[in-house]
């Protein structure tokens, strides 16, 4: 019966009350610590660091306390300036913590050069065009020269004949020189006469 009273005196029930204020107070003093430690409340708005150079990156992201880390180049963009930035990650106007690592992608000083591929004199214009613009060249102008075929004969560039292994920058235009296939007709034109003079002359006979 002592320990039933007990439970309903007020001693006990002033302590439950206060056990649960100091419950309570943990419990929001522990919550206030992490959103504090974890900086639950500091949101930095990315910036927009395209076209930008190294050296203003690094003072635009000092300011706001944020890193940064280059990745590979991109192919050339003309209408970026060289060695600036071409793409971000996070995109601008996303929201991130402090010292928060910026991923730049940055813009080369000019187009690539490429090796002109062997394997292409004697090939149809429908093989070599699509292999010459897949890896990056444009086709220029399209000139024809007396052959038995009409297989690309040659390659140029600015007048100058290319030869595999040749290097050029990306977006060279490459002139093709292609056979008109007149020799073929005359070929078959000369054997046609001269099947019509053996039959003439094997009439006669």
């Amino acid at each position: 019966m002592n320990f039933i009273k007990f439970l309903f005196s007020k001693t006990f029930l002033l302590q439950i009350v206060l056990a649960v204020v100091a419950l309570v107070l943990i419990v929001f003093i522990t919550l206030q610590w992490l959103d504090y430690s974890t900086n639950q409340d500091q949101r930095i708005e990315v910036p927009n660091l395209a076209r930008l150079s190294l050296d203003k990156v690094d003072e635009r992201l000092e300011e706001l306390e944020l890193r940064r880390e280059i990745l590979d180049s991109a192919n050339y963009n003309p209408d970026y300036p060289p060695y600036s930035v071409i793409d971000q990650v996070p995109l601008p106007g996303k929201y991130v913590k402090e010292d928060r690592k910026i991923y730049l992608t940055l813009n080369p000083s000019g187009y690539r050069t490429i090796e002109i591929p062997a394997n292409l004199i004697r090939r149809t214009r429908r093989q070599v065009e699509p292999t010459l613009r897949s890896i990056g060249f444009e086709i220029g102008s399209i000139t024809y020269k007396p052959d038995v075929s009409n297989d690309v004969l040659e390659l140029r560039h600015e007048g100058k004949k290319l030869e595999p292994g040749t290097k050029l920058k990306e977006t060279s235009k490459i002139d093709l020189v292609v056979g008109d296939g007149s020799e073929r007709y005359e070929m078959e034109e000369e054997s046609e006469e001269s099947i019509d003079e053996f039959e003439s002359e094997e009439y006669e006979l």
